[in-house]
Formats: C-alpha cells, structure tokens, sequence
C-alpha cells in the first residue's frame, strides 16, 4: 500500500472546535490544533481520503499532553486526537514562569533544546514547539530546533524534552542539598511559590505521597517494642515466625 501525504491544507484553518475548553476530572484544558492534513490511501477503486490531526492540551498550570487522530472527517479526527491527548497528560516543573534547568529533546532527527530565561523574555520557539509549551504554563523560554523540522517530530522531541525535567526539591532530597543551593535564592523563591500554587490548585496541602514523612521516632519504638513482645499472629497451619535458635543435632 502507498500513502500519500498532501500538503497542510487545513493548518491554521479557524474554527470553533479547535479553540474550545474542556474540563476532565475537574481540570479545565485548552486544546489547539498543531496541525491537520488529508493523507489519501491507495486502494483498488482509487484513493480513499481522510484527514489526521495533532492536538495538544494542557491545563496552563503545568499540565500538558499531545495526540494523534485520524478519521474521515475533520471534527472526528480532532475529537480522537483530543481523546488521545488527555490519555497522555502529564506534568512538568515551573520554576517561577520559566523551566528550572536546561534540557534537549530528541525525537527521531529532530532535537529541541530548552533552556530557562529571565522574566519578560517570552516564548522564543516555532508554532509547533509553541503551542506545546504554552499549553504547559511557561511564559518564559529559550528553544532552538535542530535538525528535521518535520511538525510531528519536533513536537514529540519537545515533549520528550518537558519529560525529561526533574523537580528541584526531589534532586535536592537525593543530593542532600537544600533548593536554594542548587537554583540560587532568586530562582529558589520562586519556585517554592510556585510549587506552593500547583499544590493548592491540585488540593494538596502537603508534598505527593512519595514525599511523605515516615512515622514519628516515638511511634515507631512503640510500633516495634509491641512486635517484639507480642510476635506475628500465627495461623492456622502456618508455622510461626518468631525468631529462635535452631537445634541441631550433630550424628
């Protein structure tokens, strides 16, 4: 079978479904279409034309995701890609209203480089990086595209990129330093603001549950001495786990 991939016929066309919010589990997302092509498919009778979208979402809070659809009809082709978006949302560090380190994306022959920028520099990236990046929440950035300038693989390369950031205050859990250490006073107060707005938006008063603190010391003695003394509850044709000293007999 040959496909045919025409030119962007639809790219940028203005219409209403493209530029409509949704809400899913509570979060409202904004979605824009990145861009929109009819592919033809060569068949025994002729060609058979349909249209394919890429479409990004994102909240603007730090959550964003990207899909693919394809349908006969335009609006059917959006909707799946909207669809396919919200399956893979996720969510990226802020650092105030930039990205808190620099990364490089790699998609194919596509590399998108990111790096953070000072307020007031904006979003310094092509249409199809941009809307990625907008959707995301950031007003602050530096990007340079290399390589292929293909639509498809230089979104999948930035979004690639956005995965790779790493959340300051978990590199500075593993590294034993504190966050103003690792970004500078300037940076780090911004980006505690910042992360103290995300959790009150998700509803969260306290870091995710992998950052929870483990039991107080004076909880876990307790914890510990009544295991000791009381032993694992034995059951019925379970031989018990208490520890003890093994007879042997030597022949």
């Amino acid at each position: 079978m040959t496909r045919i991939k025409s030119t962007n016929l639809y790219e940028g066309a203005d219409m209403d479904i493209t530029s409509e919010s949704i809400a899913t589990s509570g979060v409202e997302l904004a979605e824009e279409v990145i861009f929109l092509n009819r592919v033809a498919k060569v068949v025994k009778g002729g060609r058979h034309f349909s249209f394919c979208a890429l479409v990004a979402v994102g909240d603007k809070k730090g959550m964003v995701g990207v899909g693919y659809g394809k349908a006969n009809q335009v609006p059917d082709a959006i909707r799946k890609a909207v669809e396919d978006a919200k399956k893979n949302l996720f969510r990226i560090p802020i650092t105030g209203r930039t990205i808190p380190h620099e990364v490089t994306g790699i998609y194919g022959a596509a590399r998108v480089m990111l790096k953070p920028a000072s307020e007031g520099t904006g979003i310094i990236a092509g249409p199809a990086a941009r809307a990625v990046i907008t959707l995301a929440g950031l007003k602050d950035i530096l990007t340079k595209c290399l390589g292929t300038d293909t639509a498809l693989n230089v979104v999948k390369a930035t979004v690639a990129g956005l995965r790779s950031l790493q959340d300051p205050q978990r590199i500075s859990e593993r590294r034993g330093k504190s966050v103003e250490y690792l970004l500078g006073k300037k940076f780090a107060e911004k980006y505690n603001q910042t992360r103290s707005e995300m959790l009150a938006a998700m509803g969260q008063t306290q870091v995710d549950e992998q950052n929870k603190p483990a039991l107080d010391a004076a909880e876990a003695a307790e914890a510990a001495e009544a295991y000791e003394e009381d032993g694992e509850p034995e059951e019925e044709g379970r031989p018990s786990t208490k520890r003890g000293h093994r007879k042997t007999s030597h022949s």
